[in-house]
């Protein structure tokens, strides 16, 4: 089977994430962790955070709408989902975060729920573009990227 207009498709998709500023440099620090012995490492790393931030919007959501509300709850998680969401590099996620949380500091509550639905969307467009990235990953199978040796270790 030839892999190369899949290769170059995958490629471009990729650059689109860095053109729309999606992704960040810490996705590529993130890739670089691949290897022979974990070639979908980047993807089992997404799927998690996908989890967890779909847990911890969720925690967010809730607190929000409990009566009185329960700010260090809130503030906690969105503390929780920026630092999960600069490891991976999802540069418009962490962005949001950031702003509903500064929002949420100032005591503006109805800004920072404004800002907690473009932060939820902007999850959604991630998780969005990223699982048919990975799924043409998987269909084209390791590239040479993937299957360098494992560095070692040693001294």
């Amino acid at each position: 089977m030839e892999s190369k207009p899949l290769r170059q498709q995958i490629s471009a998709m990729r650059q689109s994430f860095f053109d729309e500023e999606i992704l960040d440099e810490q996705f590529t620090q993130l890739e670089q962790l691949q290897d022979r012995e974990n070639p979908n490492f980047v993807e089992e790393v997404l799927n998690l955070y996908f989890r967890d931030s779909t847990t911890l919007i969720a925690k967010v959501e809730q607190a929000m709408e409990t009566v009185p509300i329960d700010f260090p709850k809130v503030d906690k998680s969105l503390h929780q989902l920026k630092g999960s969401s600069a490891s991976i590099g999802a540069n418009k996620v962490r962005n949001e975060v950031t702003k509903t949380r500064e929002l949420w500091q100032e005591g503006n509550l109805g800004g920072a729920k404004a800002a907690f639905q473009d932060l939820r969307k902007e999850n959604d467009t991630l998780k969005a573009k990223l699982e048919p990235y990975f799924q043409q990953l998987r269909q084209a199978g390791p590239d040479e990227a993937a299957m360098r040796p494992r560095r070692s270790h040693n001294g």
